[in-house]
């Protein structure tokens, strides 16, 4: 997880000229939303248009008593931050009240960014309000799958459009993103034996805050199946799933991996995105 992450983007949009450029999930619960739009607005100026974010609650829950939130308002603060996002995004000027921050009267918001609107998806786990929240919005929405087998979130997909239909949005508006862990090796036994370990390490850890028993080959075999959540192997393999992940949960438009979680090397992880844009993207068509 990135502290910074606005800044990190901003040295790949010196380095870069095509790529988007997004967060994997801005913490919008333990942000300010006037600074996280200046953040991302900047870069979007900086990267000549190719800034998005995806905004979440997040997973994790050190940024609440860090920043002197309480966790007994989890779920208002992130409905009323992301309400003044959605106000700043589309506004100029903005007057806005709430709970948790000072409001705001015919305030004007700067710097505006290229893009007329900079794209905000919504991120979620498996909550059920959160998809209808997304739908009812028109928000594209980025589903977080770490375990478990990626069909069986199609029931809460399925909840997301129907919102954003009753809502009035048409289909091609309710985008589908698909977040897993990810790994791309030459062949899939390589793939496995390097993203286990560091993997094992990380999430063993995690366990012990949580109640989770200790990760074993056997468990993470079990993800990397063909219904597992895991997008690790080779490029032809990699590609099938992607595939077969789409078709079961009615069609998806993207797919991020997440791979710091497993304590690869930098030259691994350059490798890995090669063969993502080489190989595996050509196959999805």
């Amino acid at each position: 997880m990135d502290s910074a992450h606005a800044v990190i983007l901003a040295a790949a949009a010196a380095r870069t000229q095509r790529i988007k450029l997004g967060s994997a999930v801005t913490v919008l619960s333990a942000n300010d939303p006037v600074r996280v739009f200046q953040e991302f607005a900047t870069l979007d100026l900086v990267s000549q248009g190719r800034a998005e974010m995806v905004v979440g609650r997040g997973s994790f829950i050190d940024a609440f008593p860090l920043f002197g939130y309480s966790l007994d308002d989890y779920n208002e603060l992130f409905t009323e931050k992301l309400d003044l996002l959605l106000k700043i995004r589309d506004n100029r000027r903005v007057t806005w009240s709430g709970k948790f921050r000072p409001a705001l009267h015919e305030q004007a918001i700067y710097p505006r960014p290229i893009q007329k609107k900079i794209p905000i998806w919504l991120g979620v786990g498996g909550t059920p309000a959160s998809f209808v929240r997304a739908g009812t919005l028109g928000l594209p929405l980025m589903v977080a799958v770490i375990g478990g087998e990626t069909h069986r979130f199609r029931p809460l997909i399925d909840k997301y459009r129907e919102a954003g239909a009753k809502a009035g949005f048409a289909p091609e508006d309710l985008k589908v993103g698909l977040h897993s862990l990810g790994y791309v090796g030459s062949d899939t036994n390589t793939a496995l034996d390097e993203f286990y370990p560091g993997y094992a390490e990380a999430f063993t850890k995690i366990g012990k805050e949580r109640g989770w028993p200790p990760v074993t080959r056997h468990r993470f075999d079990s993800q990397t199946g063909p219904t597992g959540a895991f997008l690790i192997g080779s490029p032809e393999e990699v590609a099938e799933k992607i595939l077969r992940h789409s078709e079961a949960l009615g069609g998806i438009s993207r797919v991020t991996f997440q791979m710091d979680s497993a304590g690869l090397s930098h030259e691994q992880v350059k490798q890995s995105i090669r063969l993502m844009g080489k190989e595996v993207k050509p196959l999805l068509g």
